[in-house]
């Protein structure tokens, strides 16, 4: 096994638990070898650099580092499978896979779980998990110091939030899908194949599924009147298409403008662009998620037998 950790992602939980995850791996029969990240990018440059004839890597910390090493891993032409031990402040996309956000079991899934393939995205080339996003707040997750992060945790990104209410502001766009081309001014847009983006599980009644090729693409628009919150929550809560709001599926949606927007990609920054493509990677990743997980794919989950053992004598 290949480890890959961040040591100071989410509240730098991975400092006190770091041998008892690697007693879990020793236990299930894997020779270890640990890399510790050291700065952005360091994930993506060890995963890409990873010598041949490991069986499988596991990554620790935030979906930052996630991130990083799909990255990695989708330069390489041996991609093996990805274990995560989520470590992070929000751990969007480890709630989607039902992954436990105990560190231990977490680490018990590696061996004891069973493969997914889903689907990931391609951000003009450039890999990216579960969300790539513009506008309203969409550089709060970048935006928050890790020392604010540490400290807090998840509230330090609505603490975050709460501070930049004043700096709303909307970009003309030209979203193109399916053959259709829409221009308006928009306070935020997503593209997104995940139950949970922000910590908050609001797409959870749109009928997600992880491995159909398809990304749900969520646009709000600029009101012509005063915004109203209101509608808004309740059109992202319900999934439910309004006349500020509008979701809809697509394999591959371009987004230009005339002057750059800043974006992010699974919390992280994704670059200030005035053309951006994004295509979906159909089952592109395969990672390691609990045995008798019911993720919303296409994929049938697989009957698993738990033999137990007779109780212990008196």
């Amino acid at each position: 096994m290949y480890f890959i950790y961040n040591p100071h992602a989410g509240m730098e939980r991975i400092r006190s638990n770091l041998l008892d995850i690697i007693d879990v791996f020793s236990r299930d029969g894997y020779e270890v070898t640990v890399c510790p990240t050291r700065r952005r990018g360091d994930g993506t440059e060890a995963t890409a650099k990873m010598k041949e004839g490991y069986d499988i890597l596991v990554c620790c910390g935030g979906d930052g580092t996630l991130d990083e090493v799909v990255a990695g891993m989708m330069k390489r032409s041996d991609r093996i499978p990805i274990g995560y031990v989520p470590a992070g402040s929000t751990n969007d996309f480890a709630r989607t896979l039902q992954i436990p956000s105990n560190m231990q079991k977490a680490a018990e899934v590696i061996s004891g779980g069973r493969e997914f393939k889903c689907d990931i995205g391609s951000f003009n080339d450039r890999p990216f998990v579960y969300v790539a996003a513009f506008g309203l707040f969409t550089d709060v997750s970048y935006g928050t110091g890790q020392d604010l992060k540490n400290t807090f945790g998840h509230l330090a990104y609505i603490m975050e939030a709460f501070a930049r209410l004043g700096e709303i502001k909307s970009c003309r766009m030209k979203v193109v899908h399916d053959g259709i081309t829409e221009e308006d001014e928009y306070l935020f847009g997503m593209v997104s194949n995940s139950l949970s983006v922000a910590g908050i599980s609001f797409l959870a009644k749109s009928g997600i599924i992880l491995d159909d090729g398809l990304f749900e693409v969520t646009l709000v628009k600029m009101p012509s009147g005063p915004i109203n919150p209101g509608n808004i929550a309740t059109a992202l809560m319900n999934g439910v298409s309004n006349e500020q709001v509008s979701f809809f599926r697509a394999k591959e949606v371009s987004f230009l403008s005339k002057e750059a927007v800043s974006w992010t990609l699974d919390g992280e920054f994704g670059g200030s662009l005035k053309r951006v493509k994004i295509e979906n990677k159909h089952k592109s990743l395969s990672i390691m998620v609990p045995a008798n997980a019911k993720i919303p794919g296409k994929t049938k989950v697989p009957k698993v037998s738990i033999k137990t053992l007779p109780p212990s004598p008196a």
